[in-house]
């Protein structure tokens, strides 16, 4: 089956629209509906030329602390000699619409839907819009958290297409998720997926984990449980889960629900010391 992936294209919604809206941001999760995704909301970014982009999530205190993420609208001849100005920075690219070039440590590579990029942090990169449309991506960045002993990861550069889904145990394939990384691979400390579920399948407990979350809904609708709230969601709609906060699904239909995911994985906890304390 072909994947489609919803892009937001902005605009300004009429002065007749009713104000009622979905967006949510409580202390365990944020509902962003695509229909907040409009001009007014838009930011720019030092060295981008013809870019904005949306902010989806960012580093907080008290809620995700861990990454941020963005949808990028690169212009026809935009793009940047220089996108990247956190040395710490690892990051990854999905792109949703469009086309673009991107030069990897002097290696080009042609992008468009359905391409995913992982950068690691102190790589040199550049991107640029070589088509005669907009090229809009996501960009994940999480500052690397290197461990002694583990060289950094590699790049990768890949398809969704080619990628087989992985179907959970006693699903039927019904439930899936396409992996870009090997999961025992402990260079990386982030893993940006895509969950996919067929009309009527579920996740039928509610997951509480330490992991923090950034969904993006590329296809599809459904509800979505998220702490003690059913919400529903649909294509272009992106929801921001901190860390604990209980989790179900439920695919409605008619057609399939996808969703790109990210979590932090394979570290350990940075432990503090707790305020107050003293030595004993």
């Amino acid at each position: 089956m072909t994947s489609r992936y919803f892009a937001p294209v902005g605009g300004h919604p009429p002065q007749e629209q009713l104000l009622t809206d979905r967006a949510m941001f409580t202390e365990a999760y944020a509902v962003i509906p695509k229909g907040t995704m409009q001009d007014i909301v838009t930011s720019c970014l030092p060295f981008w030329t013809d870019t904005r982009l949306w902010v989806l999530s960012r580093p907080l205190s008290g809620f995700a602390e861990t990454f941020s993420q963005y949808i990028m609208e690169v212009a026809p001849g935009g793009g940047s000699e220089r996108p990247e100005t956190d040395s710490r920075a690892e990051g990854v690219i999905f792109v949703v619409d469009g086309t673009a070039r991107i030069a990897i440590e002097g290696k080009g590579h042609a992008l468009g839907p359905g391409s995913y990029v992982f950068l690691p942090p102190e790589t040199t990169w550049t991107l640029r819009n070589d088509g005669d449309a907009a090229c809009r991506f996501h960009w994940i960045r999480k500052a690397y958290e290197r461990v002694d002993g583990l060289p950094d990861p590699d790049v990768i550069v890949v398809d969704e297409q080619d990628i087989a889904p992985t179907p959970m145990p006693g699903t039927d394939g019904k439930w899936a998720t396409t992996r870009f990384v090997d999961p025992g691979d402990m260079r990386h400390d982030m893993h940006v997926n895509i969950v996919t579920l067929e009309p009527g399948a579920v996740i039928p407990f509610a997951e509480t984990h330490v992991m923090e979350h950034g969904l993006y809904v590329l296809e599809g609708k459904a509800v979505y449980r998220l702490n003690q709230d059913w919400v529903e969601v649909e294509a272009g709609d992106y929801m921001w889960l901190r860390a604990f906060c209980p989790q179900a699904c439920y695919a409605g239909g008619p057609d399939r629900f996808r969703y790109l995911l990210y979590k932090d994985v394979n570290r350990h906890m940075a432990l503090r010391p707790v305020a107050g304390a003293t030595d004993m």
